[in-house]
């Protein structure tokens, strides 16, 4: 099949790109344009029927309308727009349906025919713009006004597909009966599928392949669900939510109590659980996964699965060929790079010789998988047997094995975690993981530029030591100051001693005990931070504690360093309460009121934070090398 290529116009003020056709469309269905040709009329007439139009305003277009009926068919802007155009192409609210469902009426079943300079129908732009209720209307006054095309001679469910406005283009090709008529030729509903799979309408696209099986077999779809890893997400539990499940199982059968400790079971066991239960993406990309290995020869499907060798970029600054190929755009590599496990899954059930495949720079999926740090993909190593001792060795031109690629790609993967402890551990524990897997020979093998993998993980990776030991030394400045600040507060207490006994004037009252027990709280815990912190920036952390106790450490200190900040606001509130018992009771209250933002906005701004320690300390562990199993754990079904 041809390729596909677009063309920019703008209709109507909205920029879209619509196929190419071969033939130049007919010449337009263009309205009356007496009114263009005198000033007069053009502002007496035209500019108060399109504010009427824009706005909604039946009864200022009514007053016009009564006078000069005829006028509904004829242009009002030197686009040719009619009335109809300007109003279906508004903001949709009842005041603008009310006047589409009027002006329908003062209009013949061809008046709603007519188009614009750009050969747009009001159908067209309605469509374009998804006024699904307005579109409603036209179509049951002029049912043929689904097959009068708009600009290049495109068709209005076409153009909504275009636009992305699902509620048109699902009620449109409901219409369509199965894209028949003399306009829907094979590339234009390949084009309408596409685009389908584009804008994420995958009942729309798989209701099109079922009624129409000829448009299974298509690389261009499988190319685009390549590149869509979210179509599929949520067949993946996530972790929050694996662990909900289990705790309410395991209260449901009787356990009374679930231990901290049994999360990690939890997370071990359910770690990479998948609901096999389809959805229309996946449906959608078995059926043309299927036609295409089943329809066309091996080769073929080999091609449409690894596309064309990619070209060789040139060197901006020489203008020469720099002899290095560029990242591959084959779609089972693409796939690989975008995460996108569950395509993989389908396409290694039905053709599992595509776990050999290598793109241009020498990388299979897994190799792919460990760059990007999809362990999902990566895992899939653990359920092909002794085949994985044949693809961990590969070597790309530049002499880098799978445990090289690990600290190459450690600086570009820095984005995916909060802390750069935590960013420390994971590459670590991503390290420890290859090297596990990597025949002995080659651990310590080096590349061109005569580098081992672990002084290629150590120069990418020596500035997290010196960047954690930063953020430690910040938060122990925090924790410093609340040390200090509760310790303080702790002998001047308000209201002040009895100078008599020595005891403080207010210590029979509840909120002088409030303030006493947070005031201890929010020292003993920033204390307890404080002591953490400098315990993780003096020791020396080798793979094993970067890896299992640090995440731990930075847990406490985080969650005490949380609990003295907001003793510290109580204990503030708290003074107030002391002072002001007798009297002007609102200003204590206001004040403890406003005393809770900071605390909230801590927790906030922490929370991504704290969720990353959590899983560091819990599913890290379990993150490479599950037991469940993805790629053969049900009966395939290809």
């Amino acid at each position: 099949m041809d390729p596909t290529y677009y063309m920019n116009t703008m209709t109507h003020g909205y920029k879209i790109d619509i196929p190419a056709t071969s033939s130049s469309p007919p010449k337009p269905n263009l309205p009356r344009a007496d009114l263009l040709g005198s000033r007069e009329e053009y502002f007496n007439t035209c500019i108060p029927l399109y504010e009427a139009s824009i706005t909604g305003n039946w009864a200022a277009a009514k007053v016009i309308l009564d006078i000069r009926p005829e006028l509904v068919r004829f242009a009002i802007t030197e686009g040719y727009d009619t009335m109809l155009h300007i109003v279906v192409s508004a903001q949709e609210t009842k005041p603008q349906e009310r006047f589409v469902e009027n002006l329908v009426k003062m209009m013949a079943r061809e008046d709603l025919e007519i188009q614009n300079w750009t050969s747009n129908t009001a159908f067209c732009l309605a469509a374009a713009v998804g006024n699904i209720k307005m579109v409603t209307i036209l179509r049951n006054k002029n049912p043929d006004l689904l097959n009068i095309h708009g600009t290049q001679g495109i068709m209005p469910l076409y153009v909504s597909a275009l636009h992305g406005k699902y509620e048109t283009l699902k009620y449109l090709y409901a219409s369509s009966r199965k894209l028949t008529g003399e306009f829907w030729t094979h590339e234009h509903r390949d084009w309408l599928l596409q685009k389908c799979v584009e804008c994420d309408f995958y009942d729309v696209a798989l209701n099109i392949v079922k009624d129409r099986p000829e448009l299974a077999n298509n690389g261009n779809v499988l190319g685009i669900l390549a590149r869509k890893p979210n179509a599929f997400n949520g067949m993946e539990q996530k972790l929050l939510k694996r662990i909900i499940n289990s705790s309410t199982k395991a209260i449901y059968y009787g356990v009374r109590i679930l231990p901290l400790l049994s999360v990690s079971r939890i997370i071990r066991d359910t770690n990479v659980e998948y609901d096999e239960k389809e959805n229309d993406a996946l449906t959608l990309l078995t059926i043309i996964w299927r036609n295409t290995i089943e329809i066309m020869p091996k080769n073929a499907a080999d091609y449409i699965i690894r596309g064309p060798r990619d070209p060789i970029p040139v060197t901006p600054s020489t203008n020469e060929m720099d002899g290095r190929p560029r990242l591959s755009s084959r779609m089972l590599f693409v796939a690989a790079e975008m995460g996108n496990t569950r395509f993989v899954i389908e396409l290694l059930r039905a053709y599992p010789d595509l776990i050999w495949r290598t793109n241009d720079n020498g990388y299979s999926i897994f190799h792919v998988a460990v760059m990007k740090r999809h362990h999902d993909i990566y895992n899939l190593l653990y359920e092909i047997g002794s085949m994985k001792d044949l693809i961990i060795p590969l070597k790309d031109e530049d002499g880098n094995n799978m445990l090289h690629l690990v600290g190459k790609t450690s600086k570009k993967m820095r984005n995916q975690m909060c802390g750069v402890s935590l960013l420390m551990q994971r590459e670590l524990l991503w390290f420890k993981e290859i090297e596990k897997m990597m025949p002995p020979s080659y651990k310590e093998k080096k590349n061109k530029a005569y580098q081992t993998p672990y002084e290629l993980f150590s120069k990418e990776n020596d500035d997290l030591v010196s960047q954690g030991s930063s953020w430690m030394k910040d938060c122990m400045v925090v924790a410093t100051l609340i040390v200090t600040v509760a310790f303080a507060v702790a002998f001047t207490v308000p209201g002040g001693y009895n100078q008599q006994i020595g005891t403080p004037i207010f210590i029979h009252g509840s909120s002088f005990l409030v303030f006493v027990i947070a005031d201890a709280i929010s020292l003993f815990s920033s204390s307890t931070s404080l002591l953490v912190f400098l315990s993780i920036l003096i020791s020396r952390h080798g793979r094993r504690g970067f890896i299992y106790s640090l995440p731990k450490k930075l847990m406490i200190g985080l969650v005490m360093l949380f609990i003295s900040v907001a003793a510290m606001m109580v204990t503030f509130s708290a003074s107030f309460f002391v002072l002001y018992h007798n009297g002007l009771r609102w200003v204590p209250i206001l004040i403890a009121t406003f005393a809770t933002m900071p605390v909230i906005i801590f927790a906030v701004l922490q929370f991504s934070l704290l969720l990353d320690m959590f899983r560091s300390m819990y599913d890290s562990r379990y993150l490479l090398k599950p037991k469940k199993r993805m790629l053969y754990n049900t009966n395939p079904r290809l």
